[in-house]
């Protein structure tokens, strides 16, 4: 999860400096790197429904971060071919 939200941190960078590609980006940024800490914490859950909560959390952000790059790409915010595999990676994390 570490790699997803370094590529995600990549697309932030690439999204350009318009009113919508900031605000894409802010939402981007918490959704797409928030899932590794939030795992990190879940394996150190308390007990078994701390840790499925957490998981909980891990499978919304990664759901949501699925959302906002499908709309930079229908928005054409960025080409698709430059966003790579990180829509697919998403949804691989999301079934994990």
């Amino acid at each position: 999860m570490l790699y997803f939200a370094v590529r995600i941190g990549k697309v932030i960078d690439a999204l350009p400096e318009t009113r919508m590609g900031r605000d894409v980006a802010g939402q981007l940024v918490r959704c797409g790197t928030s899932p590794a800490p939030n795992y990190d914490e879940a394996c150190a859950a308390e007990s078994s429904r701390d840790f499925i909560h957490k998981l909980s959390v891990v499978l919304k952000e990664l759901k949501e971060s699925r959302v906002w790059i499908r709309f930079i790409i229908r928005a054409q915010l960025i080409p698709e071919q430059k966003l790579g595999d990180n829509e697919d990676e998403a949804t691989q994390l999301c079934h994990i």
